[in-house]
């Protein structure tokens, strides 16, 4: 799949973010805590959501998928599998093994596919599940977790940082039997919205919002309805392209908050906002300044926009640095770039960008989810036409972004997709 751009087109007008793909995925997995039924809106419509469906009816749920609402059941489980061939584009895999665990005492689930950013080790969560009494075994294509006796509470400290982490053992909790207690949580928005769901579902958590979690188990969780928080990482790819050169965009269904640290660094820059309580306003209207930044776990500057914001840094006079701090290969997208026009140059963890530099389009290719949003805001600001290859990186995390951007004024369209 492709996707062909004509750039230099001033972009301005106004935008809706969707739901968040990284709180609907470890939501929809706790749809295994209970028989009753599930209702969520403000789903996102993305290729990795599609995937952990397919996962749930493979263990036995039956649902429906449209629009943006999944309506969903999970009476029986019928297949303690979760195959390679259904999850192999995607990490949900890893979100089902608790909570799959918790209820049925065995899962078998693929390694985790996603995104060729650098080590994303899954060491805490199988850990943190040993602890609670399962036996783990893992091989070359699959993890088998077994619990001959309902999983207990614990109390377990994270030695770091870890989202999906958090997610797993948190939901593994919700039935376990007495309390559980988890430390050095990460405290995303989704972890939140998580807690949300599960305490509608009947969990009893405390905590939420802090790095401290406390989980007294319940033998099952009912059936709820929730709708999905909008998606921080898309706000932040929309705002960071109203900043490139001659563009005005208004990002709505927007909460600032969940951004902050992004548009701190964008202030700093120069870059003119106007932040309402649902909504960011973002203009190119004058000249930008070099910065540095590290990326860090919420609420610092998050990795997930760390491709995005290199694209707007080569259009700053002057010198960038950009320190990676959690994926050790999440540069792959520079050297992309640098086929634009681009001056970055990798030292270990750091990108140093020479700014500004004229983007002329060229063929290239999107190594992974967020890097291909980045190279599509190149293309945006690149003379003549680009083609991104391996575009179906951007439809596993981004909902009708092509579309959107077309609305926006952008000359974009994915080739050999109908109706696109």
């Amino acid at each position: 799949m492709k996707i062909l751009i004509k750039g230099k087109k001033q972009l301005s007008g106004s935008v809706k973010i969707s739901g968040a793909k990284n709180a609907a995925l470890p939501e929809l997995a706790a749809v295994i805590l209970s028989s009753g039924d599930l209702e969520f809106s403000d789903v996102p419509q993305v290729e990795d959501i599609k995937v952990m469906f397919r996962a749930l009816e493979n263990l036995g749920a039956a649902g429906e998928f449209t629009d943006s609402r999944i309506k969903i059941k999970l009476p029986e489980i019928r297949s303690n599998l979760v195959p390679r061939e259904i999850v192999e584009t995607s990490r949900a895999s890893i979100l089902i093994l608790g909570p799959l665990l918790a209820r049925s005492g065995y899962a078998e689930v693929s390694n985790p596919g996603g995104c060729p950013i650098g080590d994303r080790r899954i060491n805490f969560h199988l850990d943190g599940l040993s602890k609670m009494g399962a036996k783990i075994e893992t091989g070359a294509e699959h993890i088998i977790a077994r619990a001959d006796t309902p999983l207990q509470g614990i109390d377990y400290r994270f030695p770091g940082k870890t989202v999906t982490g958090t997610e797993n053992l948190l939901m593994a909790a919700a039935l376990a039997r007495g309390t559980t207690i988890l430390r050095n949580c990460a405290l995303e928005p989704e972890i939140g919205d998580l807690i949300d769901l599960l305490q509608k579902m009947g969990a009893d958590i405390s905590g939420k919002n802090s790095d401290t979690l406390i989980i007294k188990g319940k033998p099952i969780l009912d059936g709820a309805r929730h709708k999905i928080i909008p998606d921080r990482i898309e706000m932040g790819t929309y705002v960071i392209a109203g900043a490139l050169p001659g563009n005005e965009i208004t990002v709505e269904n927007a909460v600032p908050a969940y951004i902050r640290s992004l548009l701190d660094i964008l202030k700093k820059i120069g870059v003119h906002l106007i932040e309402d309580e649902d909504k960011i306003t973002v203009k190119a209207n004058g000249p930008l300044f070099p910065t540095d930044l590290e990326t860090e776990p919420y609420p610092g500057f998050p990795t997930d926009l760390q491709a995005q914001l290199t694209t707007l840094l080569t259009q700053v006079e002057g010198i960038s640095r950009v320190k990676e701090r959690i994926f050790n290969n999440r540069f792959k997208h520079a050297l992309e770039l640098n086929k634009l026009g681009a001056n970055i140059e990798i030292k270990e963890d750091t990108a140093i960008i020479k700014g500004k530099t004229g983007f002329k389009g060229r063929v290239i290719t999107a190594t992974d989810l967020r890097a291909s949003a980045a190279l599509v805001l190149g293309g945006l600001i690149a003379s003549g036409e680009t083609l991104v290859e391996n575009a179906y990186q951007l439809l596993r995390g981004y909902e009708d972004m092509p579309r959107k951007l077309r609305r926006l004024g952008a000359d974009i369209k994915f080739l050999g997709v109908e109706n696109e």
